[in-house]
């Protein structure tokens, strides 16, 4: 029996997947093999779920996992989430280039973060 699991340990369960988010994913998965996101905090790349292989982007100790698309660990900055904490987010897709380092880009559609109040 492990010790318990501090409260920043746990995974926060705020994250959803449209079907074709899925099946865009599914297609990077098979070309790069295990993906995280990180939800862009607003430069270059606006608000864009931002799609990495896995290793290529260090995950740093302030950062949050959200949640989870399909196994796929879904992290966004703490500062981030701190502004974002009351929000349910669905990860879609729509037409268009993928941020200029997310896995999406070049593919013709990229993936988009829409976003609904949740319930406190």
């Amino acid at each position: 029996m492990g010790a318990p699991q501090k409260p920043e340990d746990q995974m926060i369960d705020q994250v959803e997947a449209t079907e074709a988010a899925l099946q865009l994913l599914n297609e990077i998965i098979a070309d790069h093999g295990p993906v995280i996101f990180h939800q862009s905090g607003g430069c270059c790349d606006g608000s864009a779920p931002m799609c990495y292989a896995e290793g290529d982007l260090i995950i740093a100790d302030h950062d949050v996992q959200m949640g989870e698309i399909a196994g796929t660990p879904f992290y966004i900055s703490g500062p981030q989430f701190e502004v974002w904490k009351h929000t349910r987010l669905t990860i879609d897709v729509i037409k268009g280039r993928g941020g200029m380092f997310s896995l999406d880009n070049g593919r013709g559609k990229r993936f988009i973060t829409r976003s609904d109040l949740c319930e406190v």
